[in-house]
């Protein structure tokens, strides 16, 4: 391989949409051309939010609210790290495996050890290609013995849905007792109830023992007199809190109950807020961040790839990224602090990253981060540089600017985990 092609490998010119705090830039980024306004959807949530003044946008065929009239999308951030708030979810896609062979069929498509969690937990894992490349993150939950309950992102919904019924397909050939439910936004909603005080103001709609309920947990029972909703304790903010799957009839009802609670300070926010707060918890936006080009190594995401499946070789691309695990990576994704000297806007992604005056890296996110008060970014630099208080520069509209690689969350992460 010639020596280029090995740097359009290791540093593509990234031209991938990042999140902006104002409006307009997002409504720039995410609206559909014309040709393409007939195909957006709405979740059952739509009217709601344009009743509560949501600003909506189209972000991945979805109509949703980018951030609502009451509050700018940097006091939404805010208000959700003090207190809670609800997002509209129901674009994501969310899967049901039946049958006894449904987890040896899931673990044949991505890196998770289902077989030795326990009932009603869960675990962040991804699908991977040959090359061991991330295809999308997902999380899969393990329900019983016999059902595993899947949430993957709404972008990469069709490929996810095809891999997916390929591999029950290929399962049933064989005679395995598997089948697979794909469940509609039409059908069946998901909100994010995200915050300090989430979960008391779920508390009192709810007969579920949300004490006993830790992060990575589910639980089916009735929210607000809704029967079979299903409470999973976890979220992508970096705070404690919930993803509630309700029937969509009932949604409406549920979301508009949660924020009669006044012990819970419950504000609805959009996907400006949860952009930024995912960043300031460290946690990556598919297509930004981690994509099919891609390894779990390179996306500092080691930890994703059990010790059981690292010894078994039995998923896409497994030897590659053992490979990896054993004899290291040339790039790895790390965070970035911004200098304040010099005021530098945001580094947005496909931003490039120097040392001594040499290009090392891209940006693949990054914002001004509300609760710390100055710019964090997130990109990939190469693999000597990656240690935390490495002094670089970030070229920003052909300026540059000092930064350093920072370690990640750059905020505290509050997760209600189970005590060990």
């Amino acid at each position: 391989m010639s020596s280029s092609l090995i740097m359009k490998r290791l540093w593509p010119p990234y031209k991938q949409r990042n999140w902006p705090l104002t409006f307009q830039q997002i409504k720039r980024s995410y609206a559909a051309p014309a040709s393409a306004a007939d195909k957006v959807e709405h979740t059952a949530l739509y009217d709601f939010h344009v009743q509560h003044g949501g600003k909506i946008v189209n972000f991945g065929g979805y109509a949703l609210p980018v951030q609502y009239a009451d509050q700018g999308i940097a006091a939404s951030h805010l208000h959700t790290r003090a207190h809670a708030s609800i997002f509209d979810v129901s674009h994501m896609l969310q899967t049901y495996v039946h049958g006894k062979d449904a987890i040896e069929c899931i673990e044949s498509i991505c890196t998770a050890d289902i077989h030795n969690t326990s009932n009603a937990n869960g675990s962040l894992t991804v699908f991977t290609n040959s090359a061991g490349c991330i295809l999308d993150d997902l999380i899969v939950t393990r329900v019983n013995d016999k059902q595993l309950y899947v949430v993957s992102n709404a972008a990469m919904k069709q490929q996810d849905m095809a891999l997916m019924e390929a591999a029950v397909a290929k399962r049933k050939a064989e005679g395995k007792d598997v089948s697979i439910e794909f469940l509609s936004p039409k059908d069946q909603s998901l909100i994010a109830l995200q915050g300090p005080s989430s979960v008391k103001a779920l508390a009192n709609l709810t007969k579920a023992n949300l004490q006993q309920l830790y992060f990575m947990t589910t639980i089916i029972s009735e929210v607000a007199g809704v029967n079979d909703c299903r409470i999973t304790r976890c979220g992508y903010t970096g705070e404690d809190g919930v993803e509630i799957s309700v029937p969509s009839s009932k949604i409406k009802h549920v979301t508009e109950s949660l924020l009669q609670q006044t012990n819970g300070n419950v504000k609805m926010a959009g996907l400006g807020a949860r952009d930024s707060l995912r960043l300031e918890a460290g946690l990556c936006l598919y297509g930004n961040d981690i994509d099919s080009n891609t390894t779990p190594i390179e996306g500092a995401l080691a930890w994703l790839v059990a010790k059981r499946r690292r010894a078994e070789l039995n998923f896409p691309g497994a030897e590659i990224i053992v490979n990896q695990l054993k004899s290291g990576v040339q790039k790895r994704r790390i965070g970035l602090k911004l200098s304040t000297a010099g005021k530098p806007p945001p580094a947005r992604s496909g931003a490039h990253i120097y040392h001594n005056n040499v290009e090392v890296g891209y940006v693949t996110s990054g914002c001004p981060s509300p609760s710390l008060g100055f710019n964090i970014a997130m990109g990939y630099i190469k693999e000597e540089l990656k240690q935390a208080g490495t002094k670089v520069q970030v070229k920003i509209r052909d300026r540059f600017y000092d930064a350093e690689v920072a370690k990640m969350p750059f905020t505290k992460t509050n997760y209600f985990m189970k005590p060990k």
